[in-house]
């Protein structure tokens, strides 16, 4: 028992040193997805798309470093800024979602990609604290079982 523990632990913690070793890549990485999210996004309402509206809806941000990022995509050509970018969804015609310059007043400005890393990295000391709360238990596990062990012996093994 107390070798499978310190095998969990192990995981954990090499798991642990990995994400925080390579954080930088993991940003670059959900950048360049975004970005190509972004490229193909498209009205029938892919897995993709439809992360990308759900992105925007709940951080109330557009793009991945503003809203003119739209502008470089094959959507904004056909329809404009998608209706997820709308501050308010009654006042955003399509019209509106075309022009730039109309369209800044009626979206969100800012971009996902600052307000998804800096929510993660928000949230990243709540799952460090509760990865060590679990990382303690699972030591006192491994010395409890480590120690009665050590006092069972072969006839007590027996009795029981």
């Amino acid at each position: 028992y107390a070798m499978l523990l310190s095998l969990i632990f192990l995981i954990v913690l090499v798991a642990a040193i990995v994400g925080f070793v390579f954080r930088h890549e993991i940003k670059t990485n959900f950048e360049s997805n975004l970005n190509l999210a972004l490229k193909d996004y498209n009205v029938t309402a892919d897995q993709h798309s439809e992360a990308v509206d759900t992105i925007q809806r709940t951080l109330h941000c557009c793009g991945v470093q503003n809203y003119s990022d739209w502008e470089r995509t094959d959507y904004f050509s056909q329809r404009g800024i998608p209706r997820s970018c709308c501050k308010n969804q009654n006042d955003c015609s399509e019209e509106d979602l075309k022009d730039p310059n109309k369209a800044k007043l009626k979206v969100f400005v800012d971009g996902c990609f600052f307000l998804v890393t800096s929510t993660m990295e928000s949230k990243m000391s709540v799952v460090a604290g509760i990865s060590f709360g679990i990382a303690c238990f699972q030591l006192i596990g491994i010395i409890l079982s480590c120690c009665l062990s050590r006092y069972i012996t072969n006839n007590q093994y027996e009795m029981v």
